[in-house]
């Protein structure tokens, strides 16, 4: 295996049912690279926007409101029953908490996918996951405005 960038049409990506020997493999091999790349800047963004709906649809309290119900639960001697909002809350606060976690797994998975991708030292092949992260900054980054 070499160790420096080449511009060859022959090359084993990922897996070895991933053998590149033509110019027309390479070429779509590039595209699925690119758009691996596309949909990773993607994904930076749903969790972005997901995050952002969590923090909205959680309620603010006011420190008032705070202090009032740290002094109703250090003057009750048996625990008070936990309310249906707050407990709704809490439900949706973990639902987004776990979509951002399986959203995060995906993007870790992508981003070492495309790593060891670079890593066959195919020019070609980095070229386009070069092109695919700035396809997908360039897609991805004006819908951050609309969160």
């Amino acid at each position: 295996m070499e160790m420096h960038f080449i511009f060859s049409d022959k090359v084993v990506l990922l897996f070895d049912f991933w053998s590149v020997h033509s110019p027309a493999g390479m070429a779509l091999s590039v595209l699925v690279v690119l758009l691996l790349a596309v949909l990773y800047e993607s994904l930076k963004f749903g969790k972005a926007k997901l995050l952002h709906q969590a923090l909205v649809s959680m309620p603010t309290f006011t420190s008032q409101q705070l202090i009032e119900e740290t002094d109703q639960d250090s003057s009750s001697s048996e625990s008070l029953p936990v309310s249906s909002t707050r407990t709704r809350t809490r439900l949706r606060w973990f639902s987004y908490h776990f979509g951002q976690s399986l959203i995060h797994v995906a993007q870790v998975v992508i981003g070492y996918f495309m790593m060891l991708a670079v890593m066959s030292y195919n020019t070609w092949i980095f070229l386009g996951v070069v092109l695919g992260s700035a396809v997908g900054y360039y897609l991805a980054y004006p819908l951050l405005s609309l969160v």
